[in-house]
Order: C-alpha cells, then structure tokens, then sequence
C-alpha cells in the first residue's frame, strides 16, 4: 500500500526518514523556492544543509552533505555554488555562516566557486548555476533537509508553489510532486512532505497543495 504523509520542522522530517520515507521539504521563504530556480536555471543537482548555528532537537552532519556535494560535482567535472543567510552582508559573513558545509566540500576535494545570498526565485540572476551543485545551508527548510538526510532517507528533495523564471500557476507545484512521485517509485516507498516550520503558514499550506497535487497525479493508485 503507498504511503503519502504530511509533516513539519526538522524532527518530522527525521521521523520520515527513519520510516524510510523520501522526504520532501517546502521551505517557501526561500530555500525551496530558490531550489526551484536553481532548477529552472539548469543546476547539476540541488541540496539542503543547516548553517553552523542550528540545533534541533535531532541530529545533524551538514560536513556530510558536504562532501556529498563534492562528489557530485567532481563526477560532472564541475563545481559547488553555496546558498546561504544573511541576505546582505559579505562573502565572509555567509562563509561563516556554513563553515561545517565548507568543510565537507574541502574534506571530499571539492570546489566553491561561488557563494550567493538566498533571494528565491531571482536567484539565478545572481551568477550561472548552469552545470552546478547548488546546496542551500538556509535556516528551516536547510535544516529540515539535513534532519531527513542525516536520518538515512532514501531521497530528500524539496518543493515550492511559488513561481519561479520558469514555472507560473500550479506548474512548481506539479513539478514538485512529479519529482517526488518519481523518487518513490525508484526507491519503492512513501511520501512525507514536510513544511519546514510549522509556525509558517506559507510552508503548510503549501505543503498541504503539494500533497494533493501528489494524489492527483496518481500516486496512491500507481
């Protein structure tokens, strides 16, 4: 029987991942929405991690999806872009924001080319993330991507119902849960998506939207 949940913050995202769930993070403001556009402007591969400051009530390795980012990018014979907080400051404050992600990326011989603020969907005005392994080490929907991988989820992905460059109306969204109707298929198994905090209520609403968008495209009947 298929399994499709809906959950939030970073502990729901662990307890997905421990039932060995992919999970799915929407984190609106921005870091899934960003994802998207990172997407839209032909990233590698998108991945989540916490910035050093976060300390939820589960286990984190943001140095693990590090080094999972290099190795992405090293078998492309490409490079990693950092998405990070604050929005205004320097290279030097968001470096120190996401020290342990950095560390994982060195650790595993990868390269940083570029470290950018995380805007959303403007994103990729900001530099080319064509060819790149975008990760986002972002507050919330960062963490809660962390939470799910650290956990051992088969896939952690995200999703957003903002427009992006690209995507307007319910297309986001229907992208989304394609792409998480696709993970689950590969890997055999269930959906929890998790609104990255539950004290947003963009993020559970649009959790709630994408769950539904999942049942519409048939998942529970596949």
């Amino acid at each position: 029987m298929k399994l499709l949940t809906l959950s939030a913050n970073a502990s729901g995202a662990a307890k997905a991942a421990q039932e060995g769930m992919v999970v799915m993070v929407v984190d609106i403001i921005d870091m899934s929405t960003t994802l998207e556009a990172a997407i839209d402007g032909g990233a590698l591969a998108v991945l989540g991690a916490s910035p050093d400051t976060s300390a939820p009530p589960v286990a984190l390795n943001p140095e693990a999806i590090g080094q999972r980012a290099a190795q992405l990018a090293l078998a492309a014979g490409s490079s990693v872009i950092l998405v990070t907080e604050p929005r205004v400051g320097t290279d030097y404050d968001r470096a120190n924001n996401a020290s342990r992600l950095l560390k994982g990326v060195r650790q595993g011989g990868g390269e940083v080319t570029s470290i950018i603020p995380n805007l959303g969907a403007e994103t990729p005005k900001i530099c080319d993330l064509a060819g790149k392994v975008v990760v986002a080490a972002t507050g919330t929907g960062g963490v809660a991507y962390d939470a799910a991988f650290t956990a051992g989820a088969p896939a952690v992905i995200t999703g957003t119902v903002a427009r992006t460059m690209k995507k307007k109306g319910s297309a986001p969204a229907r992208a989304a849960a394609r792409r998480a109707i696709e993970a689950a298929t590969q890997h055999q198994t269930g959906i929890c998506v998790v609104a990255a905090s539950a004290n947003s209520l963009e993020d559970v609403l649009a959790a709630e939207y994408i769950m539904k968008m999942i049942v519409e495209e048939g998942f529970l009947t596949l």
